[in-house]
């Protein structure tokens, strides 16, 4: 089968994936294989190809949000029948076992795995996954619809329940990608006042026609402030510059799963007051249900860009400059 393959980490701009092929695999007992349809492109796909993540296995195939029928099924499995579509995210297995998991945290698992990181992804014509680990997606959303769904939705709506707004609470989005675009969607349905901080014109034009009641850098001061805030962007000073604007009591959420450093925060000056800054790692299975059943209440709309497979590295190219609009999709 065809694959993108990494097989030593590079910048986005030396083409560090490769075009190869790869055996087919086959599903063992309680997986299933899904010949893949298409897999949306993450900006945590160019932290792994770049190297900002320690890599635990090489060569991999990248991937995670990704949309495909079912081809084979292995033992056991009872959800899923061939021709099936599915939806496979970032989490790809958790232990069940550890204390995480006892107590309903799974996203912290001591043992998950993650798709396209432990185990192939989906930059290539076919994976496997335990089936326990794939979604039905919504009959309402198109194969390239449905991709941005499966992380920039995921894995956005934990961030913004992390953030503690409460609806019709005014929330501030600082980068406006594809988990943004989605995220601001959901606030918008809870009755949320939405702010958005962000640099590329393009961005704000679609902050606007998606429903922004402000746009602006993030030097601006918003016309009041923050209730809550999600950072999407991979930049530590945004940190202070969301706690500059945030009320008291305010959370400010990080959702990157890697930053630069963040500066020193003054404590009586932009801390205090019961302020909290908190990351968000990964999500769990609820928070994946939860939100594809809202994404088709609401009904979320996202915003392709499609590329082919063999152009993977430019995808990842055009995120890392923020040329994408809306969210980067590969069609298989």
């Amino acid at each position: 089968m065809r694959a993108m393959i990494l097989d030593q980490p590079k910048p986005a701009e030396q083409n560090p994936l490769r075009p190869g092929e790869l055996p087919l695999p086959a599903p063992a007992p309680g997986e299933i294989r899904v010949k893949v349809s298409v897999c949306g492109v993450c900006r945590t796909d160019l932290h792994i190809v770049e190297g900002e993540l320690p890599l635990p296995k090489l060569p991999v195939v990248p991937g995670h949000q990704i949309v495909g029928v079912v081809e084979g099924v292995g033992a056991g499995v009872t959800q899923f029948r061939e021709g099936d579509r599915v939806g496979v995210p970032w989490v790809y297995s958790t232990c069940g076992e550890c204390a995480y998991c006892r107590k309903g945290s799974e996203n912290l698992c001591e043992r998950g795995q993650f798709t396209g990181y432990h185990a192939d992804g989906g930059y290539a014509e076919a994976m496997v996954v335990r089936a326990s680990f794939a979604y039905a997606l919504p009959a309402g959303f198109s194969d390239l619809a449905a991709a941005p769904l499966l992380c920039a939705g995921i894995v956005g709506y934990r961030s913004l329940k992390l953030s503690q707004v409460k609806r019709g609470e005014r929330l501030g989005m600082y980068g406006f990608g594809a988990s943004a675009h989605v995220v601001m969607q959901v606030a918008l349905y809870w009755g949320c006042e939405v702010f958005v901080f962000t640099r590329a014109e393009k961005h704000r034009q679609l902050a606007r026609e998606l429903g922004a009641a402000w746009v602006g850098g993030a030097e601006d001061n918003p016309p009041a402030p923050l209730d809550a805030a999600i950072i999407f962007a991979p930049a530590g000073h945004l940190v202070l510059d969301a706690l500059r604007v945030a009320r008291k009591g305010a959370t400010v959420a990080i959702a990157d799963i890697t930053m630069s450093p963040i500066p020193e925060i003054s404590y009586d000056k932009l801390l205090y007051h019961e302020r909290i800054i908190r990351s968000v790692a990964n999500s769990t299975r609820q928070d994946a249900r939860e939100f594809l059943r809202l994404a088709a209440e609401i009904p979320v709309k996202t915003e392709v860009e499609t590329f082919p497979l063999e152009q993977a590295n430019r995808a990842l190219q055009a995120m890392k400059h923020s040329e994408i609009h809306g969210a980067a999709v590969l069609k298989i």
